[in-house]
C-alpha cells in the first residue's frame, strides 16, 4: 500500500548555472561602456552652459560670473558623479546589479529604523527615473538638431518635425533590440567624446584665464554673489551637466565596476572638462552666441555639418540608454512585484539585459512627443529636466547612509561625513530644480509620482493576495491530496462519508504552480483546491507544474526537468528554460511522455491556468475600494498567464477564476470550502 506523502524522485537534472563571463579584457568592456552608459551625460555640454546663461539660470555673461558658473560645473560633475558615484556608489551592487533596486534589495536584508520610509523613497525614485527616461530623449535629439539653426536660421522651422521624425524611428526599432547596432555605438561615443575636447581645447589655448575655474572658491564666491534666490536658479541648470550620472550605477550589471571607472576616469570625465572649460573661454572672449547656442558656435563653420551629425547620433545614443533603462527598471520590478507581469522580449542571445516591453516602448514614445510638440525647444524643455534626476540622486544618498553604516559596517561618523553631507548636497539641488515646477517641473513629478502610485499599489495587491494564498493552501498539503486519492481509489472509485460524496474522473490535468515543488509539506494550489470543489472530482492523474526562466539564454535537456512522483498517479514537475527560450507548455508535456518522465500521454490533457477575479466590498473604507480598484485596473493591463505559458490558442486550457475579495478587513481568498470533504 502506498503510503501518503512519500515522494520518490524520478529524474532531476543537476544544474550547471553559473553567471557567464564575457571573455572582453577590461579595455574592450570600458569600450562598450562608453555607448550605453554614458550617453546621456556625455552629450549634456549640448544644452548646460546655455540654460545656465541664457535660459533657467539667467546669468549675466560677465567675466566673473562666467570663472564662477564654469566653476560651479567643474566640481559639481566632480563631487556628484566621480566621488560619489565612481568612488562610492558602485560599491554598492546587490547580486551583481546595480540601481535604485539593488540599494532596494540591500534595505531588504537590514533591520534598522527607517528602512521602511526609505524604501518607499527609492519606489519613488525609481517612478522619477522613469520620468526621466521620457524627457531625455525628447531633450537630447531636441539640441542635436538645433545645430541646424546655427547652420542656417531660416532651417529653424525644421527642428520640431525632423526631431519627431528621429524619435518615432527611434521607438520604432526597439523591437529589434540594441545587440545589432550596439557594435558601433562606442564608436560613436569615442568619437563624440574626442570631438568636445578638442573643441574645448581650442578655445582654451585662445582665453587660459578660464582655467581659473578650476578653483572651487570661484564658484562658492559666485553662488554667494547670486544670493539664495539667484543661487536656487543657477543650480537648477548646472544639475544639467549630471544628468544621467545615475546610469553608472543602473548599468552596473552590464559592465562591471572596472570598466565603468576606466571609461569616466580616462576619457568621459576629462572631455567633459575640456568641453565646458572651452564653451566659458569662448564666452570669455566676447565672441557672438548664435540663437544662444554656446556649444554650436565653438564648432568652425567648415566643420559645422558633420558636428550636427556626430551630435545627433550620439544624443540617439544617449535616447536609446535611457530607453532600455526604462526597460531593465520595468523588469526588475516585475521580479520584486513592484509593476504588473508585462510582456517582455529579450532581443539578445548572449546578454540577458536586452529587452524590449512593448507597452513600455510606445508610452514612452507618446510622453515624448507630446513633450516636443508642448515645448517646442531644449532651452523650454530644459526647465522640466533635471527635477527627477536629482530626486533620484537623493534617494540615492539616502539609502547610501544605510547601505555603508549596517551593510560595510562603516562608523555613524564616516558614514554622515560621506553620504550624510551628499544627501544634503543633493536635498539642495531638489530644492533649487523646485522652481522649474511651474515652467515644467510638474512633468516628470507628475509622471513620477503616478508611476510611484502604481508600484505601491501593485506592491500591496500582490503582497496582501500572497498572504492570503499562503494562508489558505497551507490548510491542505500534498500529503492530504495524497492520502484523499488513496481512499478514494480504495473506495472503488467513490468515496462517500458524512462531508461528501467524491470520485475519480479519468482525467489528465495540469495545475500550474508559481513556485517550485520541494516537498509534500507544501500547501496544494488553490487551482486543484476549486477544481476538487467545483466538481466533486479527482483526476486520475494530476500534474503541478513550475515554470522557471533562467539567466542563461539556452538550457541542455539534462538541466531542464525535475520530475517528482508523489504516489496515486501525482506529479510535480519544475521546468527550468533559458530567457531566449519559447514556452510553450504543450511541447513540454510531449517532450516528457518522450523521454518517459510520465506515464500517461498527457500532450493534449486539459490545464488549468489560475487567474484572479477582484471583487471589491462595497461597505470598505473609500481608500481601501479606490486602492482595490486602481489595483484591478493593473491587473487587466498585466499578461495573462495561460499566454505567457504559450497557451493563447490552446483550446483545451481553463482558465479558473478565483475570487478574491478586498474588504474592509483585507485582501482574502473566498472561503468556499467550509463543512466539504475537500477542504
Amino acid at each position: 500500500m502506498e503510503m501518503p506523502g512519500k515522494t520518490s524522485l524520478r529524474y532531476t537534472g543537476r544544474s550547471r548555472m553559473t553567471k557567464t563571463q564575457s571573455p572582453k579584457t577590461l579595455f574592450a568592456l570600458a569600450f562598450g561602456a562608453l555607448g550605453v552608459v554614458y550617453g546621456d551625460i556625455g552629450t549634456s555640454p549640448l544644452y548646460t552652459v546655455r540654460q545656465i546663461f541664457f535660459g533657467l539660470g539667467g546669468v549675466k555673461p560677465t567675466g566673473p560670473n562666467i570663472i564662477g558658473a564654469i566653476s560651479t560645473v567643474l566640481w559639481v560633475l566632480t563631487l556628484v558623479v566621480t566621488i560619489k558615484y565612481v568612488i562610492f556608489v558602485l560599491r554598492a551592487e546587490y547580486e551583481q546589479e546595480g540601481g535604485l533596486f539593488a540599494l532596494l534589495g540591500h534595505l531588504r536584508n537590514i533591520t534598522a529604523p527607517g528602512v521602511a520610509a526609505v524604501s518607499v523613497l527609492l519606489i519613488l525614485g525609481a517612478g522619477l527615473l522613469i520620468g526621466d527616461g521620457v524627457i531625455t530623449p525628447a531633450i537630447s535629439v531636441l539640441s542635436a538638431v538645433e545645430g541646424v539653426g546655427v547652420l542656417a536660421p531660416s532651417l529653424m522651422g525644421y527642428i520640431v518635425p525632423v526631431t519627431l521624425l528621429i524619435l518615432v524611428s527611434l521607438f520604432a526599432i526597439q523591437y529589434r533590440g540594441t545587440a545589432a547596432i550596439g557594435r558601433v555605438f562606442g564608436v560613436v561615443m569615442v568619437s563624440w567624446f574626442l570631438m568636445i575636447a578638442l573643441l574645448g581645447l581650442r578655445q582654451i589655448a585662445a582665453a587660459p584665464g578660464i582655467l581659473a575655474a578650476a578653483n572651487p572658491w570661484h564658484a562658492l564666491i559666485f553662488l554667494w554673489r547670486m544670493g539664495p534666490l539667484g543661487t536656487m536658479f543657477v543650480l537648477g541648470a548646472v544639475v544639467l551637466a549630471v544628468t544621467g550620472g545615475e546610469a553608472l550605477f543602473a548599468d552596473l550589471g552590464h559592465f562591471g565596476v572596472g570598466p565603468i571607472r576606466l571609461s569616466w576616469l580616462v576619457l568621459v570625465y576629462p572631455a567633459l572638462l575640456l568641453n565646458y572649460l572651452g564653451q566659458g573661454a569662448y564666452l570669455l572672449r566676447g565672441l557672438p552666441v548664435v540663437n544662444d547656442n554656446v556649444f554650436y558656435s565653438l564648432v568652425p563653420a567648415g566643420l559645422l555639418v558633420p558636428a550636427i551629425l556626430i551630435a545627433t547620433a550620439a544624443t540617439v545614443i544617449a535616447s536609446q540608454a535611457l530607453i532600455s533603462g526604462t526597460f531593465s527598471l520595468i523588469a526588475q520590478g516585475i521580479v520584486q512585484n513592484l509593476t504588473p507581469n508585462f510582456r517582455i522580449v529579450h532581443t539578445s542571445y548572449h546578454n540577458r539585459g536586452h529587452i524590449y516591453v512593448p507597452m513600455a516602448n510606445w508610452a514612452l514614445l507618446i510622453g515624448c512627443v507630446l513633450l516636443v510638440l508642448g515645448f517646442h525647444s531644449s532651452t523650454n524643455l530644459g526647465s522640466a529636466y533635471g527635477f527627477a534626476v536629482t530626486g533620484v540622486m537623493f534617494a540615492t544618498s539616502v539609502a547610501m547612509i544605510l547601505v555603508s553604516r549596517y551593510v560595510w559596517r562603516w562608523n555613524w561618523l564616516g558614514t554622515l561625513a560621506v553620504f550624510g553631507l551628499f544627501a544634503v548636497l543633493d536635498l539642495v539641488f531638489l530644492i533649487s530644480n523646485s522652481l522649474k515646477f511651474v515652467e515644467g517641473g510638474y512633468v516628470p513629478l507628475s509622471i513620477g509620482l503616478t508611476l510611484f502610485a502604481v508600484m505601491l499599489t501593485w506592491n500591496w495587491g500582490r503582497r496582501s493576495i500572497g498572504k492570503s494564498y499562503a494562508d489558505f493552501i497551507q490548510s491542505r498539503t500534498f500529503t492530504w491530496l495524497i492520502d484523499l486519492k488513496r481512499r478514494v481509489r480504495a473506495a472503488g472509485g467513490t468515496l462517500t462519508d458524512e462531508m461528501g460524496r467524491m470520485v475519480e474522473i479519468n482525467r489528465a490535468i495540469v495545475f500550474l504552480r508559481r513556485s517550485p515543488y520541494q516537498s509534500p509539506d507544501e500547501g496544494v494550489s488553490v487551482a486543484a483546491r476549486l477544481f476538487i470543489k467545483r466538481t466533486g472530482s479527482v483526476p486520475k492523474c494530476m500534474i503541478f507544474l513550475q515554470l522557471e526562466v533562467q539567466k542563461t539564454p539556452e538550457l541542455e535537456d539534462e538541466t531542464r526537468y525535475s520530475v517528482f512522483d508523489l504516489g496515486s498517479d501525482i506529479f510535480a514537475v519544475n521546468a527550468r528554460y533559458g530567457f531566449m527560450e519559447d514556452l510553450d507548455v504543450r511541447e513540454l508535456l510531449k517532450d516528457l511522455r518522450e523521454r518517459d518522465l510520465l506515464p500517461y500521454d498527457v500532450s493534449r490533457c486539459t490545464i488549468h491556468a489560475a487567474e484572479e477575479d477582484i471583487i471589491i466590498d462595497a461597505g470598505a473604507p473609500w481608500l481601501t475600494r479606490a486602492r482595490g480598484l486602481f489595483f484591478k485596473y493593473l491587473s487587466q493591463l498585466a499578461i495573462p498567464t495561460f499566454r505567457y505559458f504559450g497557451l493563447g490558442g490552446d483550446t483545451n486550457v481553463s482558465v479558473v477564476l478565483i475570487p478574491i475579495h478586498v474588504t474592509a478587513e483585507g485582501v482574502n481568498v473566498v472561503r468556499l470550502f467550509d463543512n466539504d470533504l475537500a477542504i
